[in-house]
């Protein structure tokens, strides 16, 4: 497995001095796989099929990379194989686990029928079936987390997801809300992105002996760093290209979902060219109902609208700004070394991706 594969965007920004930390973070993910595939293997054929189907999901691990090199990064200089312990492979499988299931439950939420240029499990065999199929995977990261020595990771992951849960919900009572702002947009985005990239930094520096301070200065550089992650999502819904980002772009749109560069526009146009976005978006489901060349004269529409409030590049620059922030709370929390500076490196790459 490459781990460079599975950071989008980290061939641009790594040079030789990380070629030790990718080799150990290989090897860890390695052995990550193999607990996910170990606990995700069930007796039952058609439950063992299901779960081979969300394996394809499976695609930038950011969240097990960031237990695996947080546990490295608060170690310093001299880590090594042994720096990744069984401990850590647990947690990364966890964490991971649970994005899936989320990812499982979105496509749901969402009715989409794509992700990773393949079929969701729901467009192959319905919402009820994707439902218990993402509520499985929860159960089975609970379990796997229970394994561990300590309550407390428990405890931790079980408060995380309830706040995932919670964000989800604010997000479905907004749906639609044409007047969200921008508070509470970060509210539901901290909630239901940032919280468990958040902890799995905190878990990774915990079970590599670091103190409370650090791990909660790792916490804080996986919450800007998911925050920051979630609005080049909402960026490349907007401008991605549908063959490299994977899935269907304008999906926030069609599911009532207000992103941070549509927010920002509607704060900001004069009242006339708000009213015409208002327009345009109340009008989106109907336009890609006429097909493909509506769909496009709409999209272009928006995407020339916020550009010409600065919306986009406002959206840009806020990841950038939160990119800023994570890294620094990484000063304090970790001595200068190889992890530390990859550390740096894949907060370059969460806003440069193009997937």
């Amino acid at each position: 497995m490459s781990v460079q594969h599975n950071v989008a965007g980290l061939e641009g920004v790594l040079s030789s001095e990380h070629a030790g930390v990718l080799s150990l973070l290989s090897e860890g993910l390695a052995r990550v796989e193999e607990r996910l595939q170990e606990r995700m293997r069930s007796e039952l054929p058609p439950v063992r099929a299901l779960c081979e189907h969300v394996e394809r999901y499976r695609g930038k691990m950011l969240r097990p990379v960031m237990t695996l090199a947080s546990g490295l990064a608060v170690r310093g200089e001299g880590f090594g194989a042994s720096d990744i312990d069984d401990a850590h492979v647990t947690v990364g499988a966890v964490v991971e686990m649970i994005h899936l299931a989320t990812l499982v439950h979105d496509d749901v939420l969402d009715e989409a029928e794509t992700r990773r240029r393949g079929e969701t499990v729901n467009k192959l065999r319905g919402n009820e079936i994707a439902v218990i199929l993402g509520d499985y995977l929860i159960s089975t990261a609970f379990h796997l987390c229970s394994t561990l020595d300590s309550q407390r990771t428990a405890l931790h992951i079980g408060a995380v997801t309830t706040r995932l849960c919670e964000g989800e919900l604010l997000q479905l009572h907004h749906r639609d809300d044409l007047s969200l702002d921008e508070p509470t947009y970060y509210e539901i985005v901290e909630r239901k992105t940032a919280e468990l990239i958040g902890a799995a930094c905190e878990l990774g520096a915990m079970y590599a002996g670091a103190d409370e301070a650090a791990c909660a200065g790792m916490r804080a550089y996986g919450v800007k760093l998911g925050v920051a992650f979630q609005i080049q999502d909402d960026l490349l819904d907007l401008t991605g290209d549908e063959r490299v980002v994977g899935k269907p772009v304008g999906k926030d749109i069609e599911k009532g979902k207000l992103t941070l560069p549509i927010i920002h526009h509607l704060a900001h146009a004069p009242a006339i060219e708000r009213g015409r976005t208002l327009t345009l978006i109340e009008g989106w489901n109907e336009a890609v109902g006429r097909g493909p060349a509506a769909a496009a004269a709409a999209h272009d529409a928006l995407l020339a609208a916020l550009e010409g409030t600065g919306s986009v590049a406002y959206a840009r620059e806020e990841a950038r700004r939160l990119v800023g922030e994570a890294t620094a709370r990484l000063e304090g929390a970790t001595p200068e070394s190889a992890a530390k500076s990859f550390l740096r490196a894949v907060a370059e790459a969460v806003v440069s991706r193009a997937y």
